[in-house]
């Protein structure tokens, strides 16, 4: 009789140990998995701080070897500031902003590589496909790359097209890493200083910026290959003489375009090469 009367009691004791031990082998399973978890994304960003940080230093060294006197500092894995040697005098002055060129430059090398990855596969240039499919392309964005429009937004469609059309290609012309290796080249003067011509014409695409000239005068220091131009919408009227003798340099417009720079480029430069709009000039 007494076994009888223990039973109904032993057997809620079984099950709250069976609970138990389940509810504590789920705790101790969160908790390793937890665990190992944080442990490996703190791995991974512990990874991506240390390339940056070497990726910056030999950004560093390679402004050391080629910068022409300028220094990179290094303040964390995303801040370098570019800096010119000590006892310089700014002597450019800008007339917009009422104050000299600065002497040195912070750049957020993070914020460049995000914005890398989000472009490195789309096209740069402006084109009839990217406005048909964007959501308001050409109701509310192309107004945007036209000056003295005279309107916010372009319900007529063809009020647009009558000033975009000389530089919209119907598809893409170029592809994403279309090219391996690219060289860039500004229009300040400064590689009159170096003798970098040969190796900026070995990359598979040339790069000049605005009114930079290109012709056996200055072959040694800057080279001869031109592939792409970049210019500001004031430059575009100047780039006659400048393409002169150039049948396959693509011309970009880095910003807007207006009425009297369709009209040079009609006139004047487009029987010479192809011409476009940078689709994020804006």
């Amino acid at each position: 009789m007494r076994q009888h009367k223990q039973v109904p009691f032993a057997r809620p004791k079984i099950l709250y140990l069976v609970c138990g031990a389940a509810f504590f082998s789920f705790l101790l399973f969160s908790i390793q998995s937890s665990f190992f978890t944080g442990s490996f994304y703190s791995d991974r960003n512990s990874e991506s701080i240390r390339d940056l940080f070497q990726f910056q230093s030999n950004v560093q060294q390679c402004v050391a070897n080629r910068g022409l006197g300028l220094t990179a500092e290094i303040v964390d894995h995303c801040t370098l500031v570019l800096k010119y040697p000590e006892g310089t005098n700014s002597t450019w002055y800008n007339q917009q902003f009422k104050k000299f060129e600065p002497l040195e430059y912070t750049y957020d090398v993070c914020e460049a590589i995000l914005l890398w990855e989000q472009y490195r596969n789309m096209t740069t240039v402006l084109t009839r496909e990217y406005l048909d499919v964007r959501p308001g392309g050409w109701l509310d964005y192309a107004p945007l790359r036209i000056a003295q429009l005279g309107a916010k937004n372009c319900y007529n469609k063809t009020l647009c097209e009558e000033h975009l059309n000389i530089l919209l290609p119907a598809k893409p012309p170029f592809h994403p890493r279309q090219f391996r290796t690219c060289a860039v080249v500004g229009n300040s003067g400064d590689l009159l200083k170096t003798e970098f011509g040969k190796e900026i014409d070995s990359h598979d695409a040339v790069f000049r910026d605005n009114e930079a000239p290109v012709n056996e005068k200055y072959a040694k220091y800057v080279g001869l290959k031109r592939d792409f131009r970049l210019v500001v919408r004031g430059a575009a009227r100047n780039m006659v003489p400048i393409l002169n003798g150039s049948d396959n340099e693509v011309l970009i417009i880095k910003s807007l375009t207006h009425r009297e720079i369709n009209a040079v480029i009609k006139v004047r430069i487009c029987s010479l090469i192809a011409i476009y709009l940078l689709l994020f000039g804006i």
